[in-house]
């Protein structure tokens, strides 16, 4: 037996809080009848609908996937556009994209059907290292991209401090390499800060997300990830 609002989550449906919401105001029944009471149990063989839809308990399934460059982080697009979910056809569950890619960069995403997860992962508390590769426009040096280092200030935000290494440069192609370790996840927050110092992204990759690495997969490819590797992501919630 499992909590109303957690099953909810697992299918994907909606985060646990908006599950909750979801209950509170009447909009969930349990085989036929409407549950207002958070913290009800269910079991495999009752019957949930939200808004009058049935949803399918699945049990909870998390992927690491290598994103090829070009490809949206999500289930479905409006311009029929490749989404990562193509590549994950084999997989039986209603997964989703945990956070997102942009279309034009690569490397680690989480991809799973549990709501919870998904929504602790994506949490602005939630302090796991992503670290990203970009082949930018310049000659970087460590003066140039000491204020990454300190917390910038992009669109009115404060960004939290970032870590850098200078992979290589080429003084002739006035490009360079660099890598950048972050721990929030704001839209287009690397690509933000390096345009900030004066070296915009030519090309990223997200190598790392926390222990996580895509060792052993080329782009489109996917694994999943075991018990260990989840409890170790969420071992980082301070939500």
């Amino acid at each position: 037996m499992e909590r109303l609002q957690k099953v909810i989550a697992h299918a994907g449906i909606a985060s646990r809080r908006k599950a909750e919401t979801y209950i509170t105001d009447g909009r969930v029944k349990v085989n036929g009848k409407v549950v207002r009471e958070l913290g009800t149990q269910v079991g495999a063989k009752d019957r949930i609908e939200v808004d009058d839809v049935p949803i399918y308990q699945e049990e909870p399934v998390y992927y690491l996937f290598y994103k090829p460059r070009g490809v949206i982080s999500a289930v479905t697009d409006d311009k029929n556009r490749k989404v990562v979910v193509d590549y994950l056809s084999d997989v039986p569950e209603r997964i989703y994209p945990v956070g997102r890619l942009d279309y034009d960069t690569s490397g680690l995403l989480l991809l799973s059907n549990d709501g919870d997860f998904s929504q602790k992962l994506t949490h602005p508390k939630h302090e796991v290292d992503k670290v990203y590769v970009a082949k930018v426009k310049g000659v970087a040096d460590k003066k140039t991209l000491l204020p990454v280092t300190r917390g910038m200030r992009i669109e009115g935000k404060k960004l939290a401090p970032a870590r850098f290494e200078i992979l290589s440069t080429d003084v002739k192609a006035q490009t360079s390499i660099v890598q950048l370790t972050i721990h929030e996840g704001r839209n287009h927050q690397v690509k933000n800060m390096l345009k900030a110092v004066g070296l915009p992204v030519q090309k990223l990759k997200r190598e790392k997300y926390g222990e996580l690495t895509l060792a052993g997969l080329r782009p489109g490819e996917y694994r999943e990830l075991n018990k260990k590797e989840v409890t170790q992501l969420l071992k980082k919630s301070k939500k």
